[in-house]
C-alpha cells in the first residue's frame, strides 16, 4: 500500500481484505482487497509502476500461462471509462465480472461504478456473477498511508513563491488530493498586467491597486464562507503578497499610500495556519516562465525576479517561524515526480 503511495498517486479508498480460496490451481489461501487510485500517470505508466513494485516485493514473473500462488498480484481493474486493449494492458480487466474476490471489495469501494464495456454497474455484475467462490471478509485493514500526510488539521494553508515558482500547480494539487476548497489568484482577468510589462512606470499603481481590490475580496469571501464538503482551504497566494510586489514596483510616494491602504483592509483577512515558500533559484525561474509561454511574462528580467525574492524573504524573517515553511524546490520537480511531491508534502505536515 505505501508503494503504490508512493509510486503511482494518491490512495482514495481502501476496501476490507478477503480471504479467498485459490482460483485455476491448488493452493494457499489468498488475500485480495481493491484500492481507489488518483493518478497522474498514464495506464502504461501505472503498469511499469506496479509490475516494479511487484518485483521489489518478493514476485519474479515466468512466460508460464498456468496460475501459481505469488507473494504478490497486483492488477489494473478499470481507469475512468477507458477502453483499451494491446500486448501488455487491457482496460478494463477481463476477468472482473467472473471473480466475487473481485466484485466484492470493487462494491465495497464504488456499488455504483459502471463497467465501461458492460455497462453494468458492479453491484449489479456481483449479483449475476456465477462465481460461487466463498469469501471471508478479515478483521484487519490495510491502512491508508495518506492519513500520514494530513492537512486537515489547518484550516487554510497559502502557498507562496516567486513568479514561476509553481504555487499554483501545487496548490491545486494538494486541493485535489486532499478534498480542500482552492482558491487561486485571478490574475488573468487583470487587464493591468500585459501593459504593466511593456512600460511598469505607467501602469504599476493601477496594477498593484487593482490587485489589492481583487485579492481582498476574494479571500475575504472565500475563506470567510464555510464549506461543509471541504476539510481545509489552500490557496496559491497569501494576502501579503500585494505589499512585496508593491514595494517593488511603485515609487515611495506611492507606495507610502499603497501601504496605509494596504494595513487597513489586510487586518481584515483570516491569517494563513501555514505559510509555506516554494523558494526556487532565479535561473529555474526564467526557464518555467519560458516554458509555460505567458506571452506578457517573457520580458521579466533575473533582476526583477531577486528583488521579489528579497521581498518575500524579507517579510518572513517578520513572521512566527513555527507557522512559516521555507521549501528549497530548486533541484525538484514535484509535477513529473511523486517523490519530490511527497517530500515537499512531509515537510508541510512536519
Amino acid at each position: 500500500m505505501n508503494l503504490i503511495f508512493q509510486e503511482v498517486g494518491s490512495i482514495l479508498k481502501v476496501s476490507s481484505v478477503y480471504q479467498t480460496p485459490a482460483m485455476g490451481f491448488e493452493g494457499d489461501y489468498f488475500l485480495n482487497c481493491v484500492v481507489l487510485v488518483k493518478s497522474t500517470l498514464s495506464p502504461d505508466k501505472v503498469l511499469l509502476k506496479v509490475l516494479a513494485i511487484e518485483k521489489r516485493l518478493g514476485r519474479e514473473r515466468t512466460k508460464s500461462e498456468s496460475y501459481t500462488s505469488r507473494p504478490i498480484d497486483i492488477d489494473i481493474l478499470m481507469v475512468d471509462d477507458l477502453v483499451k486493449e494491446s500486448k501488455k494492458l487491457t482496460i478494463p480487466h477481463p476477468e472482473i465480472q467472473n471473480r466475487r474476490f473481485v466484485l466484492q471489495p470493487l462494491a465495497e469501494v464504488n456499488p455504483q461504478l459502471e463497467h465501461p464495456k458492460l455497462k453494468e454497474s458492479v453491484i449489479k455484475l456481483l449479483a449475476m456473477t456465477k462465481d460461487e467462490s466463498v469469501l471471508e471478509k478479515q478483521s484487519k485493514w490495510l491502512r491508508n498511508p495518506k492519513k500520514d500526510y494530513d492537512l486537515s488539521k489547518h484550516n487554510y494553508i497559502a502557498i507562496e513563491g516567486n513568479i514561476g515558482a509553481g504555487k499554483t500547480s501545487l496548490a491545486t494539487q494538494l486541493a485535489s488530493d486532499f478534498n480542500a476548497k482552492l482558491i487561486l489568484e485571478r490574475f488573468k482577468d487583470n487587464p493591468f498586467l500585459p501593459k504593466f510589462y511593456k512600460n511598469q512606470q505607467r501602469y504599476a499603481f493601477p496594477l498593484e491597486m487593482s490587485f489589492l481590490a481583487d485579492r481582498y475580496q476574494q479571500l475575504l469571501e472565500d475563506i470567510t464562507q464555510f464549506d461543509l464538503f471541504k476539510d481545509c482551504v489552500i490557496a496559491d497566494y497569501d494576502a501579503y503578497k500585494s505589499l512585496i510586489f508593491a514595494k517593488v514596483t511603485l515609487q515611495e510616494e506611492e507606495f507610502n499610500l499603497y501601504k496605509k491602504l494596504f494595513h487597513l483592509m489586510h487586518k481584515e483577512l483570516p491569517k494563513p495556519d501555514v505559510y509555506v515558500y516554494l523558494y526556487q533559484n532565479t535561473e529555474r525561474l526564467l526557464e518555467n516562465i519560458k516554458k509555460r509561454g505567458r506571452k506578457f511574462e517573457q520580458s521579466i528580467e533575473a533582476v526583477y525576479l531577486q528583488k521579489i525574492n528579497d521581498g518575500y524573504l524579507e517579510f518572513i524573517k517578520s513572521q512566527h517561524s513555527d507557522t512559516i515553511k521555507i521549501i528549497d524546490i530548486s533541484e525538484m520537480d514535484f509535477v513529473e515526480s511523486r517523490k519530490d511531491y511527497l517530500e515537499i508534502l512531509r515537510q508541510i505536515i512536519h
